[in-house]
């Protein structure tokens, strides 16, 4: 599934995923402490993204249809896919062409890609 958030909506989402389930008043009064919003903005927000099934509000809790993890794989298979024509070692070398990997960085990297290997046996 495809889900798209504006910066204002990450910031929400992030409240949301960090303390879900949790009370739509308890997230009135979170939001207006991280983001100065008023009641009626929490709840647009809150209205919008549950709309775009990623969280639900059912009888005053609001929980999270989707986690935070999926959506950021989500977010990271369409970032490849429309940046560079889903290409992840195009992706790779743009994103290292001019920051250096440390060899921790390489190193994990290595570690992921023996694990897809393995996968594939």
């Amino acid at each position: 599934m495809e889900y798209r958030m504006g910066a204002a909506e990450a910031r929400f989402a992030e409240i949301v995923w960090e303390n879900a389930p949790v009370s739509s008043g308890a997230l009135v009064k979170l939001s207006a402490e991280a983001l100065g919003w008023k009641k009626s903005t929490t709840y647009t927000v809150l209205r919008r993204l549950c709309e775009k099934g990623l969280f639900r509000n059912e009888g005053g809790t609001v929980t999270a249809a989707v986690d935070r993890v999926s959506y950021e794989e989500s977010q990271s298979r369409q970032f490849v896919s429309e940046s560079f024509g889903g290409s992840l070692p195009a992706f790779l070398a743009a994103f290292t062409a001019r920051k250096k990997l440390t060899e921790k960085e390489i190193t994990e990297l290595q570690r992921l890609i023996d694990e897809a290997r393995e996968d594939l046996k």
